[in-house]
């Protein structure tokens, strides 16, 4: 039986770079920027959660489960990494952030590929020489391992799966899936 797939959109972070708003829910093309991600992410898995620190009921209205970070003070990604495979009920979780509207329709499937070729625990996205880790494809057991490495006060993603078997998959073909809209000047442009 083929492992089921639990997705977490990111949305806990405290949006700096765009004036300290909630990214998620900047309106882009008409809707909330988080929706157009849900719109892309939920097909490709069998549950969806949204890990959120602000506005749980705004985030809430999209109809699935928000859950706020365990660490306090807005701690970065791998916090909603370390909620997420917490709480998600799928053998795979994937992680992808609520500011990239532009994410790949077929993200799970490709890094899913390339996780069970290689036997890995976690595939990453990249495109070039450049990985995007929070588009992510882990298994759930890998959960221990980045609890002790948040224990430890440590923060950054690729400094916590260098200890992993990890398979980078290359998305050269659609480099510019991985756009995330950091601040309002960006938002602005895309929108025309």
């Amino acid at each position: 039986m083929k492992a089921t797939v639990s997705g977490i959109v990111l949305a806990g972070g405290q949006g700096s770079r765009m004036g300290g708003v909630d990214k998620g829910l900047q309106a882009f093309r008409g809707k909330p920027m988080v929706a157009h991600v849900i719109e892309r992410l939920s097909p490709q898995v069998d549950e969806l959660l949204v890990n959120a620190n602000r506005n749980p009921g705004e985030y809430a209205r999209f109809g699935h489960r928000v859950i706020a970070d365990e660490i306090p003070g807005f701690a970065g990604p791998l916090a909603g990494f370390e909620r997420g495979l917490a709480h998600a009920a799928g053998a795979l979780v994937v992680t992808v952030p609520c500011d990239s509207p532009f994410l790949p329709v077929d993200l799970v499937a490709r890094l899913r590929r390339h996780l069970e070729s290689a036997d890995a625990q976690l595939a990453v996205a990249r495109t070039g020489d450049q990985s995007h880790p929070v588009f992510c494809l882990m298994r759930r057991d890998v959960l221990p391992s980045l609890q002790q490495f948040l224990g430890s006060g440590q923060r950054k993603i690729d400094r916590w799966y260098e200890a992993l078997r990890v398979a980078e998959v290359a998305f050269d073909d659609e480099a510019d899936a991985f756009l995330n809209i950091n601040t309002l000047a960006e938002l602005g442009n895309l929108e025309k």
